[in-house]
């Protein structure tokens, strides 16, 4: 008898069942908020840290921060403050501008670090007080502001090295000549630390970028 030859069956090519829209949505969002993360660091990279080669300035700008809860100034204030008694010390300006309102707590920023700054010996003469700003821009702002109104020109904005990136940004829009200090930390922190303070600024930076440049705008 003839030997049969076996039937092929056909091989089924399997469909690829089409993304849901919420599926293919959250994918778009996802990728969009990596664009924007990555954006916002390599703003913080490419960020100026000055806009001239001055040595010596009008003007010293300590950049606020919150202090505790009883009004006493947190080891990162105290910092920012000490740091720049130094360089006036060094001759870097005759004055300290101290910008920060209570953006924190009850207690404005600028007094705490005032009183701070006399206690390591500056006298009062050489310090003025912004005690309005609530944020990195109206830092800048409004402490240009200021200065305008006494003929001043130049300054050295001392603040965190993790928070120069956004402020060196912010700054560079402003009609000033400028240069970021940063002031080292009073004790040693973890990585983990210092890896959150860096997101957080990247996640600032972000929002700058995005959305407070033009709904913050401010003119000194």
């Amino acid at each position: 008898m003839p030997r049969r030859t076996p039937r092929r069956i056909p091989h089924r090519k399997s469909r690829r069942q089409p993304l849901g829209w919420k599926l293919r949505l959250g994918i778009a969002a996802c990728g969009a908020v990596f664009a924007l993360l990555a954006w916002a660091a390599i703003a913080r990279a490419l960020a100026p840290a000055s806009n001239t080669s001055l040595t010596r300035f009008d003007a010293i700008i300590v950049l606020g921060n919150p202090a505790d809860s009883d009004g006493n100034p947190t080891p990162t204030q105290l910092a920012r403050v000490t740091e720049a008694v130094h360089e006036y010390q060094r001759g870097v300006a005759p004055r300290l501008i101290l910008t920060g309102g209570a953006a924190g707590n009850r207690f404005v920023e600028a007094r705490v670090m005032a009183r701070s700054a006399e206690a390591q010996g500056i006298p009062a003469f050489a310090i003025l007080i912004e005690p309005e700003a609530m944020d990195t821009i109206q830092n800048a702002c409004y402490s240009v502001r200021m200065m305008k109104e006494h003929g001043w020109s130049s300054a050295e904005v001392i603040s965190g090295a993790e928070h120069l990136p956004r402020a060196g940004i912010i700054f560079n829009s402003l009609p000033l000549q400028w240069s970021t200090h940063a002031a080292p930390p009073l004790a040693v922190s973890s990585p983990a630390y210092q890896s959150a303070l860096t997101a957080v600024e990247v996640l600032k930076t972000a929002r700058y970028l995005t959305w407070a440049r033009w709904t913050e705008h401010c003119e000194p």
